[in-house]
């Protein structure tokens, strides 16, 4: 079951030749069988094989006994890894888990895979009254078990992808572990762990892990038309694993290139979601900067021609800032006007602090040493309407100014000794109200914020002379 196979060559006479010898037949008839629907191979099953990946002759190789290997042991896993051994179903660590125990890095999050289908892990929790959570995961394969009211798991039935749109798939559930590991996106993401520490490795994937090396499964140009989300996971791959910021494959590069526009089909939260971890990930600058060569950047979002120089600038001027930065600030280096940002939002689904964050940074940068120059100028700014406190310490990280920033955050900020209801007790209102309260406060401000509550009332009238009465000059001064 988990020898070496030519996947593409077996697929084709499973299809073509009535002549398939019976083991080869059996394998097909095993995996169509687990589908509700059983089916013979399509043409679509066929082509997304791909071509054939370079595969190990004996794929369980190696087995780990680490420390982070142990520290997954839980009570509740234990009791997990008993019930299937009971209903003799394999169950066995897949994916990013066995990727980072493989790294020495204890995982965060445990995704298993098994060889019973949904029907069946659900007919074994009510028998064994274990209480299931998040019914729409089971539409994926996915049953999550709550044990002992304590720990969640993810428990996804073996599978390959017989049809799929470049965003979601039709599954077939399946028995066999090697070809649930050809339909995953990375080699260094195809490998699975079993409990007694053996590594499942089918296509060299802890080679790739060693050398550092990111590469899909097999076609590169296959495996990315699957799911086109997986050109942002390349980069955000490349910039976990590899220790070199350039030494990309570049069979993988052109593939990627070639399917640029399959991004174009990707909901853009999901894109955004991508963008942040490769942005402030390792070698981030580097990355962003090819996937502009690779003619991405017109699908998800940014400027078709960015402005990389000051994007570089930015990113080496955030390394004397204390971490962790928004992603949204290195995005905005990029963009050439407020209107980038509000295109930008339109595609990404930003959400509310992210746009008006970079819609302020590209309204206001420009000022900076000409408008802006004291601590007194963004102490003023902290202090308009609309514009938030954070905004104004962010646009002093964008502009390096490191002085001005801890000055700005060691300040504490005083209480303005005035109320929008007491100058309505002088006849304000509307926009009218809302300017003299702005003038007020720039005039307490430039006092040290030592004008006092009636220091201020008396201002008014002086204010008033400069606002205009008439509502459409009072609009065009807003």
């Amino acid at each position: 079951m988990n020898g070496p196979r030519c996947l593409a060559k077996l697929s084709t006479r499973a299809v073509a030749s009535p002549a398939l010898n019976l083991r080869q037949r059996n394998r097909w008839i095993k995996t169509m069988a687990v589908n509700m629907s059983p089916r013979e191979p399509s043409p679509e099953l066929v082509a997304q094989l791909g071509k054939q990946p370079r595969m190990r002759t004996n794929p369980a190789f190696k087995k780990v006994q680490t420390p982070e290997f142990q520290s997954i042991f839980t009570p509740e896993l234990k009791e997990l890894v008993a019930l299937f051994e009971k209903y003799d179903y394999e169950l066995r660590i897949a994916g990013g888990a066995v990727r980072d125990i493989l790294m020495s890095i204890p995982p965060k999050d445990i995704d298993l895979a098994t060889t019973a289908t949904p029907e069946q892990m659900k007919e074994m929790f009510e028998k064994e009254e274990v209480r299931m959570i998040n019914a729409n995961g089971e539409k994926h394969g996915t049953i999550t078990p709550r044990i002992n009211d304590k720990e969640n798991f993810e428990v996804t039935t073996l599978r390959i992808d017989i049809r799929t749109d470049g965003r979601h798939a039709e599954v077939m559930y399946t028995t066999d572990w090697q070809l649930d590991a050809n339909r995953r996106d990375l080699t260094i993401n195809s490998m699975f762990l079993g409990f007694d520490g053996t590594v499942y490795d089918y296509f060299y994937g802890y080679d790739d892990l060693q050398k550092r090396r990111v590469v899909f499964v097999g076609d590169a140009d296959v495996r990315i038309k699957e799911d086109f989300l997986r050109i942002l996971r390349y980069f955000r791959f490349y910039g976990r694993i590899a220790n070199e910021e350039k030494n990309h494959d570049e069979a993988t590069l052109t593939a990627i290139k070639e399917n640029a526009g399959g991004l174009a089909r990707i909901s853009g939260e999901r894109i955004w979601t991508e963008l942040q971890k490769i942005v402030v990930g390792h070698y981030g600058s580097a990355l962003l900067t090819e996937m502009h060569r690779c003619n991405l950047f017109e699908h998800i979002g940014l400027p078709v021609e960015p402005n990389l120089e000051e994007f570089d600038r930015l990113c080496a001027a955030l390394e004397h800032f204390e971490k962790p930065h928004y992603p949204i600030l290195f995005m905005t280096a990029m963009l050439r006007s407020a209107e980038d940002a509000m295109a930008m939002h339109k595609r990404l689904k930003l959400s509310a602090h992210e746009r008006d964050l970079a819609r302020f940074i590209t309204q206001e940068r420009e000022k900076v040493d000409t408008d802006y120059t004291t601590l007194r100028d963004y102490q003023k700014l902290c202090l308009q309407k609309y514009i938030q406190r954070d905004f104004v310490e962010q646009l002093l990280k964008y502009s390096n100014k490191q002085d001005l920033y801890n000055q700005l955050k060691s300040w504490a900020k005083p209480n303005f000794p005035i109320r929008g209801n007491t100058l309505a007790e002088h006849g304000l209102k509307g926009i009218r109200l809302g300017l003299v309260m702005n003038e007020l406060k720039l005039l307490w401000a430039d006092s040290d914020f030592q004008l006092s509550h009636d220091d201020l009332l008396k201002k008014i009238p002086d204010v008033l002379e400069k606002i205009p009465s008439t509502p459409s000059k009072v609009k065009s001064m807003k």
